[in-house]
C-alpha cells in the first residue's frame, strides 16, 4: 500500500503553460470496485493502462488511479465499505466511453487478454433533422425535412472484473483527426530532426572558425578556450598572424545568443581576417575598417565588445584597443596588477567611430588574461556572481601554470562555483611572457 501520492501520468504532452488562463483539467472519474489490487492488475495487464497514482488518505482509505495510454484521463479505483451507498454502485454501467481509433483491433486485443465484452462491435450511424420553422426538434422525422449524419462509427461494451461496464466506440471523424494529428506529429518530428542536424553542422563549422594553428612566438606562450552555453554561440577568440613578428590577440563578445549571434560572430571573424592581411598601418586602421564592414553588413542593433591586442615579439610590446569590453588584466612578475581598460566604444553600432590605441610592455614573468562576462557573471545557487575579484584571485593562485593549464583551472573553478546550467559562453585567453630564446 502506498503512503504518498505520486502523480506520474503516462503522457503529459498536453500540459502546457498558459499565462492568461490558469491550468484546468478533469482530474479523475471514480470507479467503485471490490478489490483494489485485483482491479489494478486488470486495468494494467489486460487493458494496458498505466498507474497514475496510489495514495492512502488520512482516513486510511486507499485510492488507486489508472490512465489510458494517452494519459489524458484518469480513473480512480475505490473500494468502498460494504455498508456504504457507493458499494451498491459496483457492477453497474458507468456511463464512461473510451474512444479507439480502431475498435475492431482493440476488441480483438482485449478479448485475447480475457476482457469480457457484452457484444461484438456494431456499426451505427446517427442522424439528426433540421429544425422546423417553429423550432420543433422532436425525434420523429418531419415530412420533407432533410436529415444529416451526426457521426458514423463502431461501438461495443466491455466489463471489468466487477462487471462495471464501459462503452468502447470509434468515430469516422475521430479516425481522420487522429491520422491528421499523426501526420502533423511526424512532420514536426522530421522538422526538429532536420533542425538538430543543421545545428550540429553549424556547431562543427563554428568550431573551425576558432584558431586551429597558433603563430609561433619566441617571447610569448599563449592559449585560448571557449565553452559555449549552447551548440553555437557569440563569443569569439582568435590569434591573427599580422606579419613582421606580430600576432593579433582577439577576444570578442557578440550581442545576443544562439544562431543569430553565431552568424554575427562569423561575420566579425571574416572581417578581421580579411583586413589583417592588408593592415600594415597598425591596429587603428585595421579596427576602423572592421567597424565599417560590421556596421554595413549587420542589423542596426548588432554590435560586439572587442579586445584587440597586437603583440610585437621582438619588442615584447602590446599595442591594444579595448572596444567596450571588460578590462583585461596583466599580472606582473612583481605581484602587481594592471588593468587594460576600455579605450573606445563597441564595434559595429556607430558609423562614425574612432578608437585610441594604448601600449603595454610585457616582461618575463608577466601574465595577460582576457575573458568574457560568461566568467564573471556565472551565478552560484545562492544567486552570487563569480565576479571580477574571484577571477583575479584564481589567476594569482594558478599563475605558475602554463597558459593552457591556467585556462582549464579557471574554468574548473567557475564550474564548481556555478554547477547548474551554463547560461552564457565562457571564453578566455591567457598569455605568459617568457625569456627570449
Amino acid at each position: 500500500m502506498a503512503n504518498s501520492i505520486s502523480f506520474g501520468l503516462a503522457d503529459q504532452s498536453n500540459l502546457q503553460e498558459d499565462r492568461q488562463n490558469s491550468y484546468l483539467r478533469v482530474h479523475a472519474v471514480n470507479i467503485f470496485v471490490s478489490d483494489l489490487d485485483r482491479s489494478l492488475r486488470f486495468y494494467q495487464d489486460q487493458l494496458g493502462f498505466s498507474l497514475a497514482f496510489d495514495v492512502c488518505l488520512q482516513s486510511g482509505q486507499r485510492w488507486v488511479a489508472v490512465a489510458p495510454p494517452d494519459g489524458t484521463a484518469v480513473l480512480t479505483l475505490i473500494a468502498p465499505s460494504p455498508e456504504s451507498e457507493e458499494y451498491k454502485l459496483i457492477g453497474r454501467p458507468t456511463g464512461i466511453a473510451f474512444v479507439a481509433e480502431d475498435v475492431a483491433a482493440k476488441y480483438k486485443e482485449w478479448r485475447q487478454r480475457g476482457v469480457r465484452f457484452v457484444y461484438t462491435p456494431r456499426l451505427r450511424r446517427v442522424k439528426y433533422q433540421q429544425k422546423a420553422p417553429d423550432g420543433d426538434t422532436s425525434a420523429a422525422p418531419l415530412p420533407g425535412k432533410q436529415t444529416t449524419p451526426v457521426w458514423g462509427g463502431v461501438f461495443t461494451r466491455f466489463e471489468d472484473l466487477d462487471r462495471n461496464s464501459f462503452a468502447l466506440v470509434g468515430f469516422d471523424e475521430m479516425s481522420r483527426a487522429v491520422e491528421e494529428q499523426r501526420r502533423a506529429a511526424a512532420e514536426k518530428l522530421e522538422s526538429e530532426r532536420r533542425a538538430a542536424h543543421e545545428l550540429e553542422i553549424a556547431k562543427q563549422v563554428q568550431a573551425r572558425l576558432f584558431p586551429q594553428v597558433l603563430p609561433p612566438l619566441r617571447t610569448l606562450d599563449y592559449a585560448g578556450l571557449c565553452i559555449q552555453a549552447r551548440q553555437v554561440g557569440g563569443d569569439y577568440y582568435d590569434f591573427l598572424n599580422l606579419g613582421r613578428e606580430r600576432v593579433g590577440l582577439v577576444l570578442a563578445d557578440i550581442s545576443g545568443k544562439g544562431i543569430a549571434s553565431a552568424l554575427l560572430m562569423a561575420n566579425l571573424q571574416a572581417n578581421l581576417r580579411s583586413q589583417c592581411a592588408i593592415a600594415w598601418d597598425g591596429p587603428q586602421g585595421l579596427l576602423g575598417s572592421v567597424n565599417q564592414l560590421f556596421y554595413d553588413n549587420t542589423p542596426d542593433n548588432a554590435y560586439a565588445s572587442l579586445f584587440f591586442g597586437e603583440y610585437d615579439d621582438q619588442a615584447q610590446r602590446l599595442r591594444y584597443a579595448n572596444c567596450g569590453h571588460l578590462s583585461a588584466f596583466v599580472l606582473r612578475g612583481d605581484n602587481t596588477l594592471e588593468r587594460l581598460n576600455s579605450t573606445c566604444t563597441v564595434v559595429g553600432l556607430f558609423k562614425e567611430w574612432d578608437c585610441s590605441i594604448r601600449e603595454c610592455r610585457l616582461l618575463p614573468g608577466d601574465t595577460l588574461a582576457l575573458y568574457t562576462d560568461g566568467i564573471t557573471e556565472s551565478f552560484n545557487p545562492e544567486g552570487e556572481e563569480f565576479g571580477e575579484q574571484r577571477l583575479i584571485e584564481a589567476l594569482w593562485r594558478h599563475r605558475e601554470l602554463s597558459p593552457r593549464e591556467l585556462l582549464t583551472a579557471i574554468v574548473d573553478e567557475v564550474q564548481q562555483f556555478s554547477p547548474e546550467e551554463q547560461y552564457d559562453d565562457i571564453t578566455l585567453i591567457a598569455a605568459k611572457c617568457i625569456q627570449q630564446q
